[in-house]
């Protein structure tokens, strides 16, 4: 059995590296808040608006990302570094497919895709021209996010946060110069922001071949695409199929939640951009521990030390309920920093108070649920659970709750915001009760995968 000691040794080894990765991305949310206030409310709500795609897209490459984690981190853990790679192949076939239809989308009909949200003429036209740029980052990103995620699952979590350390520190430099137009750059405000992001993209992807060049056996190489093995595509698309869904499925009903909230008023969804800017900082500890904790228990369960894995998945709830209170901390220490620089109308700022003060608890709901969905179950190849369990509690329960409370009884805002963000406690008793079951305890690994096909492969790859 692992001691206690090695146990924590090794998630804060894995954990910290992945907390600067989400500090970051949480910090370059909050530089494109920060500067566009200078720029006006509009700009605010319509790049809040228009990133609510960027949030399902991410979502989707998260969702094939951790697919793919929960298969490389066990065949890692078995030390068979030829179905990594292969599986490495087969994930970037479909986060491609979605990349460039979903960048297609962005260029040709970003119009039609404000009109989701909003019937704000102003809005619509500053978030189309925000989504067309896009559209450059958004191929982009569709590479990186597999190969990082691949990464990851074989604990090079320094080599991932160095790159996105990388993209990050650029896209926050060049959003100052765009936004306000230093060094004899155009002065573009929401446009910059789209400029920055995409070039940082850019230069993510280009260091992505440069470590790819070096690394010895995780290759980002074009001839992994072609490589067929079914036994490993056929458990891709079992196993990974349902974590797409279910992260595709949760991301689009939390936009559905902007989309509530984006007929409620500018004041609502000005309120709300600095919200999710804060929430973001707030669940950086609770979401570093449920990607380290499920590369670290798939790796074990990839050995096949089923017993250490069960005592670790109970040493990271511990964690996990730890750092769900630690967040919910700082977003109430954050408030009145965040409460005395927004400069909003009076009305947004009343909404803003409040949406803060039911984020402080709201993330311990969100902390529990990632930690066992997102983490200990699909280290373990259950996700068929997590795609049930939030499609149900998503669409059948919060999407039409707040549709009713905003639409139909026409509730106060605020009402309408502390109803929606029931959503994670409502499941909390399925998802510990499917926890202590034990039922996604699985070794989903399988032996002599490339005997008949070696010659195939070092041809091919």
């Amino acid at each position: 059995m692992m001691q206690k000691d090695t146990f924590y040794k090794q998630i804060f080894r894995l954990v910290l590296p992945i907390i600067i990765q989400n500090l970051l991305s949480a910090a370059v949310s909050s530089a494109d808040v920060i500067m566009l206030n200078y720029v006006g409310q509009s700009s605010i709500s319509a790049v809040s608006l228009a990133s609510q795609y960027a949030s399902v897209l991410f979502m989707v490459f998260y969702g094939l990302g951790t697919g793919a984690t929960m298969l490389c981190a066990q065949y890692y853990g078995k030390g068979d570094m030829q179905a990594v790679q292969v599986i490495e192949g087969i994930a970037l076939r479909f986060s491609l497919v979605i990349s460039v239809g979903f960048a297609c989308a962005a260029f040709f009909v970003p119009e039609q895709m404000m009109r989701v949200f909003t019937n704000d003429q102003e809005l619509i036209a500053v978030g189309a021209s925000y989504l067309r740029c896009m559209s450059v980052c958004y191929l982009c990103w569709g590479i990186t996010e597999v190969y990082l995620a691949v990464l990851r699952s074989v604990g090079r979590v320094v080599i991932s946060t160095a790159m996105n350390v990388l993209a990050f520190s650029v896209n926050v430099c060049l959003n100052a110069v765009f936004i306000f137009g230093l060094f004899g750059a155009p002065k573009l405000g929401a446009m910059g922001v789209a400029i920055a992001t995409s070039l940082s993209r850019l230069i993510e992807l280009a260091a992505c071949f440069v470590v790819s060049a070096w690394s010895k056996d995780i290759k980002l190489d074009v001839r992994y695409l072609f490589v067929r093995q079914p036994a490993l595509f056929s458990d891709f698309v079992r196993l990974s199929l349902p974590a797409l869904g279910n992260d595709i499925s949760w991301s689009l009903a939390f936009s559905m939640y902007s989309v509530i909230i984006g007929h409620l008023g500018t004041d609502a969804v000005a309120a709300n951009s600095f919200v999710i800017v804060v929430r973001n900082f707030g669940t950086i500890l609770c979401f570093g521990m449920a990607s380290a904790g499920g590369i670290l228990l798939g790796n074990m369960i990839g050995e096949n030390k089923l017993e250490e894995a069960r005592d670790g998945a109970k040493k990271l709830m511990k964690l996990t309920v730890l750092t769900g209170a630690v967040g919910g901390l700082i977003i109430l220490a954050a408030s009145p920093i965040v409460l005395s620089y927004a400069q909003l109308t009076e009305q947004a700022m009343h909404y803003l108070k409040y949406m803060l003060l039911i984020n402080t608890y709201y993330v311990m709901g969100a902390a529990v649920n990632t930690t066992l969905i997102a983490g200990v179950f699909r280290a373990g190849g259950d996700s068929r659970f997590g795609f049930i369990c939030d499609t149900i509690d998503m669409w059948v329960y919060a999407v039409p709750l707040g549709f009713l409370a905003a639409f139909v009884l026409k509730l106060p805002v605020m009402w309408v915001y502390f109803l929606i963000c029931t959503d994670e406690f409502v499941k909390w008793p399925w998802v510990i009760r499917h926890y202590r079951s034990g039922k996604w305890l699985n070794n989903i690994t399988r032996d002599d995968l490339f005997l008949e096909k070696n010659l195939f492969l070092e041809k091919k790859v």
